[in-house]
């Protein structure tokens, strides 16, 4: 193995434990300039690179570089021009041996967006199909469909591909002004601006838009300065019809600390979520990404990595990553057996979960209904909250989509499942009878 091979089988486990943007920020210019023996040298691009490295990724990269290399027990962070060698200037490799290059990021400067998230990128499945067709609907009528559109979800889950493919899509359109920014990002232009005595020239700047795009907007809660000056931008923006599309890891009024006057404008358009991918999704996404990649992997590991790896779209390219890394240095397809051993980490710290299926049947036994019950379209109360507590497990537990669920229960309205849900998540904050009840279904169905 030499340096390049150990650096991307290093790369491949440091985006786990860092933000797609942080491993974009800090990981993309960085380089293995040496190694010898126990120590590794890593060149940045500028001093202020290798400070962020060495103080605040140190022990990750570490990690990954030992579990890549157990020899490896040092690293030294050195400033350096030199970058890593280009693609075309390698020598060839064999047929048999072709390394797997992966995509690279490419910001545009002007709106902030990455070029290579597109909607013809995007899996659609039932876990995100309602926030897709959203999207959709505001590429078609921006400012007028949805606005705003609130797409809220787990880490991991595509909401930051989703945003921006609307954003690619829109600015194919001629003098559009988009901007896409991380919540963080403006809550540090805006205390800047202040700071600088420039927030109105911030603000008009920000109003000039005909798109604002902002992810991760949960960050601006508990920051009342930030709160009020982006509740003006909206409130501009929204006034001359200018799109506004917003993502979170949880509803509006779910979020702590938030203004009610902003979590009222966010719930004043459409709020649609990304749930977590069920297994042929997680088969379709990765059987997507091995073409896209042009890779040759064992399908009995590709089933072994859609079994295991349950919790986001994130987890599971980066275990396919892993896996591709891996056939690299050995320069052979691994099979399903090797494929547990490259993965096994992985795979140990996945949640345990049920199916569908078994919650739906536990719900039912626990409170001696039959299973045509729980499912038909009677009203009867008696049936009906158990049927409640059934899809809010659904949710709580399994992370499935509301459409998913109403599917599950006779094709019921999504509005029907949202309201379930709600409705059991207030009466358990006050009833502990009920609390208690939940969590004797919750021991029928993982045997706890």
């Amino acid at each position: 193995m030499n340096k390049e091979e150990l650096w991307q089988a290093a790369l491949a486990r440091l985006q786990f434990n860092v933000s797609r943007a942080n491993f974009a920020a800090w990981f993309k210019e960085a380089v293995i300039l040496d190694w010898q023996d126990d120590l590794v040298s890593i060149g940045t691009p500028n001093s202020f690179s290798k400070e962020w490295l060495e103080k605040k990724h140190h022990q990750d990269i570490l990690k990954a570089l030992n579990e890549v290399c157990s020899e490896i027990k040092k690293i030294k962070y050195v400033v350096s021009k030199q970058q890593k060698t280009n693609i075309e200037s390698r020598p060839p490799v064999a047929p048999e041996t072709k390394q797997i290059q992966f995509e690279e990021f490419q910001l545009n400067p002007r709106t902030g967006l990455n070029n290579r998230y597109t909607f013809k990128d995007f899996i659609v499945a039932s876990f995100n199909e309602m926030a897709f067709a959203a999207a959709e609907a505001v590429v078609q009528e921006p400012g007028r469909a949805y606005n705003p559109l609130f797409i809220y979800g787990g880490v991991g889950l595509g909401k930051t591909h989703l945003l921006q493919a609307i954003g690619n899509k829109l600015d194919e359109e001629d003098e559009i002004k988009i901007k896409y920014i991380s919540a963080d990002k403006l809550v540090s232009q805006i205390v800047s601006s202040i700071y600088e005595r420039s927030i109105e020239s911030l603000k008009k700047e920000f109003q000039r838009l005909d798109v604002l795009i902002v992810d991760d907007i949960q960050f601006v809660a508990g920051k009342e300065k930030t709160q009020e000056e982006f509740f003006h931008v909206f409130n501009a923006l929204y006034e001359k019809n200018s799109q506004i599309i917003l993502s979170s890891d949880r509803l509006p009024s779910a979020i702590p600390a938030l203004e009610k006057r902003l979590r009222s404008r966010f719930e004043g358009g459409m709020v649609v979520d990304i749930s977590r991918p069920d297994y042929e999704s997680r088969r379709a996404i990765l059987e997507t990404k091995i073409k896209e990649w042009k890779a040759d992997v064992d399908p009995e590991a590709l089933d072994y990595i859609a079994t295991n790896i349950q919790n986001n779209v994130r987890e599971l390219e980066g275990a396919l990553r892993r896996l591709i890394a891996h056939q690299n240095m050995k320069k052979k397809k691994l099979n399903l057996e090797s494929a547990r051993k490259v993965l096994r980490d992985l795979t140990r710290t996945q949640t345990k979960t049920a199916s569908p299926q078994k919650i739906i049947s536990s719900v039912a036994a626990f409170y001696d209904l039959d299973l045509k019950e729980l499912t038909s379209e009677t009203r009867k109360k008696d049936i009906a909250f158990p049927r409640q507590i059934a899809m809010y497990l659904l949710r709580k537990d399994l992370k499935k989509s509301y459409l998913s669920i109403g599917n599950l229960f006779g094709g019921r309205d999504h509005t029907t499942v949202i309201y379930a849900c709600n409705k059991i998540e207030e009466e358990v904050s006050k009833d502990g009878r009920l609390t208690d009840e939940i969590s004797m279904i919750r021991q029928r169905i993982y045997g706890e």
